[in-house]
């Protein structure tokens, strides 16, 4: 392959990502940042969950819901990644299984009324969907991003986004998108709620 070639492969890439993120569901991202809205104003918080990139993910989302959405002096949300600790999932995979790994920490730290954020490129991963059964069984709100078909990952929860997309590395790509975008809208809804309040 010459240089032209990976030129075409990546314009190629980057052209059919730009037609799916045209295609996404933005109503249903619309009102996800209305549900994070919400469970900010009654101090719930938001659990985050992935594998692999979408850990990555998972974990991005937190450092913009505390750090980003901070805006106008006020503090950003409660949230936290349960992908993030590397002693605490070694641990719960060792001494349990890796389907338990994100269920244990929910049960311990979690109570009704807050979200589980949960990204799974093919919406199947065992360990998210356990998670998000444990979720609705103790009273969370769930929300999914997930890609492909949607999976299991689409029926289970409260609302969820599909990457339209089959592959993974696009998905992904998607996701992160998404991510920004909720961090983007729920900073202008904020700077604007706060200037209104003064």
């Amino acid at each position: 392959m010459n240089k032209q070639d990976f030129k075409n492969i990546l314009q190629d890439y980057a052209k059919d990502v730009i037609e799916g993120i045209e295609k996404s569901d933005f109503n249903a991202l619309g009102d996800i940042v209305k549900m994070f809205l919400d469970a900010k104003e009654r101090d719930a918080t938001i659990f985050t969950v992935g594998n692999g990139g979408s850990a990555a993910t998972a974990s991005h989302i937190c450092n913009d819901l505390l750090k980003g959405c901070g805006v106008c002096g006020h503090v950003g949300f409660k949230t936290e990644c349960l992908c993030d600790s590397t002693a605490v999932l070694s641990c719960l995979a060792n001494d349990f299984d890796y389907e338990s790994v994100f269920t244990v920490q929910l049960k311990a730290k979690a109570k009704k009324g807050d979200l589980l954020l949960a990204y799974s490129g093919s919406g199947n991963s065992p360990n998210v969907i356990k998670v998000l059964e444990l979720a609705k069984e103790m009273g969370l709100i769930t929300i999914g991003f997930t890609g492909r078909d949607g999976g299991k990952l689409a029926k289970i929860c409260d609302i969820s986004v599909i990457a339209p997309n089959e592959c993974m590395e696009k998905i992904e790509d998607f996701h992160m998108l998404y991510t920004h975008a909720l961090s983007y809208s729920i900073q202008k809804a904020l700077t604007e709620k706060y200037s209104e309040d003064k």
